[in-house]
Parts: structure tokens; sequence; C-alpha cells
């Protein structure tokens, strides 16, 4: 329970992943049955990128910081998105904003004085919930849904070394329980070997259509360091692909240094 994600929000990570969240909502919205967002690991829920701590490693200046002046166009909706909710927003204020007034979020964290922060964050919004418990746990409490259909972000810290092995298991155990759920995975890239590794597992698990989104800001050959971060999407919506293409082709454009590259890959088909 270190980690805080102050110290990095609005990095080219958190750029990456929301854009690709907006996204995916927006492909959920085009039924009208309602949905639940399930958010296991929500954080602050909105973050002040210029206070003392996120300038201690200043990581939103190579991301949403390059942007707000002349965002491109794949990412115009994303940075609009900032722009209306005033602090820097976390996956919570994403989803909710996007949110019709008939489908619901659920927002967990398991920090207490964080928790707190979420609550008065999501104070406004009637159909929003914030939880002070573990994520994980959470994927077993709130799945299935009332309404039998939801978007499952889960944004771990990655802080324990068994954190890949550990995800693996606990979404394949809620991928049976509710498989027809669309669930949002983010990982961090280091080096390919756990990314590998935690797709394995999953198709050993039985879970099928799983298509991963990934960005290299370099080629991931120092695993001392973030080279890049991925989505891992189960159940991705009718057209995810092509809309996130140009979302992908923006991002490594904006943040991408030498070699920087980027991958759309189905890794498991139905």
């Amino acid at each position: 329970m270190n980690y805080r994600h102050i110290y990095h929000a609005g990095n080219f990570a958190d750029v990456m992943k929301h854009a690709l969240l907006l996204r995916l909502l927006a492909a959920l919205q085009r039924k009208p049955k309602p949905f639940l967002v399930l958010d296991t690991h929500a954080g602050l829920g909105a973050y002040d990128v210029t206070s003392e701590q996120a300038e201690k490693t200043g990581e939103w200046r190579d991301g949403i910081g390059r942007l707000l002046d002349a965002p491109p166009p794949a990412l115009a909706d994303y940075v609009e998105t900032i722009r209306r909710l005033g602090l820097y927003p976390g996956s919570p204020l994403f989803a909710v904003a996007a949110l019709r007034s008939t489908d619901r979020l659920i927002a967990c964290e398991l920090h207490p004085e964080d928790a707190q922060i979420l609550r008065r964050s999501l104070r406004p919004y009637a159909n929003a919930a914030a939880h002070e418990r573990d994520g994980y746990e959470a994927l077993g409490a709130f799945l299935p849904p009332p309404e039998k259909r939801a978007l499952v972000l889960i944004d771990p810290p990655f802080e324990r070394p068994d954190e890949f092995a550990h995800l693996a298991k606990t979404l394949a155990a809620a991928w049976r329980k509710f498989p027809s759920g669309v669930y949002v995975v983010w990982y961090p890239i280091k080096h390919r070997a756990p990314v590998r590794g935690f797709f394995e597992a999953l198709r050993l698990a039985g879970v099928r259509d799983l298509v991963a989104a990934e960005l290299l800001r370099r080629p991931d050959t120092d695993p001392t360091r973030l080279n890049g971060a991925g989505l891992a999407i189960i159940n991705p919506p009718f057209g995810f692909e092509a809309e996130a293409l140009p979302i992908l082709e923006a991002c490594r454009d904006a943040f991408g240094e030498a070699g920087a590259s980027l991958a759309l890959e189905r890794i498991i088909h139905e």
C-alpha cells in the first residue's frame, strides 16, 4: 500500500489508458441497456499535477503536458474531458463523467486516506459509489452485476513481485463467474517475459477473445525502466481495434523516443 498515483498521474501511460477507456465506454453506450463500471484500484479520483508531490517526478509534463496546447485529433475528446473536469481525472472520474444517468460506477480503493478523498471526488455523482476495500476482492463481491453488462477496469499498482500471476488467477476467476463482461487490465511493460507469462496463464485458464493494445516509448531492453504500457481487453466491443489504432498512433507520435512502437493484437481468439 505504498504506491501513490499522484507521482505518475497524467504520464504517457495514463494518457493511453484513459483515452482508450473513453472509447470503450462510448462503444458500450451504443446499446440502450445500462451497464456497471467497476474500477478495482481507483485511487483518489482526481489529481493536481501542479502539486509538490506530482512535481517531484514531473511525469505529467511528458504526458498530458505535451497535449494541452494542441491535441492531435485522435486525443481531442480526451483532452476536452480533462478541461471540463478541471484537475487531472483518474479513471473513476473519466468513467463517471462519460456515463449516462442509468449507468453506474463502483470505485474501490484500499488505502483509507485515499478512499476518503475518492468519496469526496465522487460525491457530486448520484450514480457513483466509492468503497474502501481490496479491489481484487471486489471482483467476487460485485460480479455479476444486476445489469448483466459491465466494464471492469483492473489497474493494480504492481507493487508485489507476483502481481502478474495473482492478477491472472483473479481475473480468470472473475471471467468464469461473469464471462460476458468487458475486462480492461492495465499492465506495465518493463520487459516482455512477464507479459507473455500473463497472457499464457489466461489462455490456459480458458479465457477467450483477448486483445492487447500496447505503447512502447522505447525498446524494452532495460527492465529497470517503464518502457511502455498496455491494456489487455477481454471481450472488446465490436470495432474497438479500428478505434484504438489512431489513439495508439497519436500516443506514439507524442511520447515516443527512438525505437518507439505500438502493437494492437488479438492474443486469444474466440
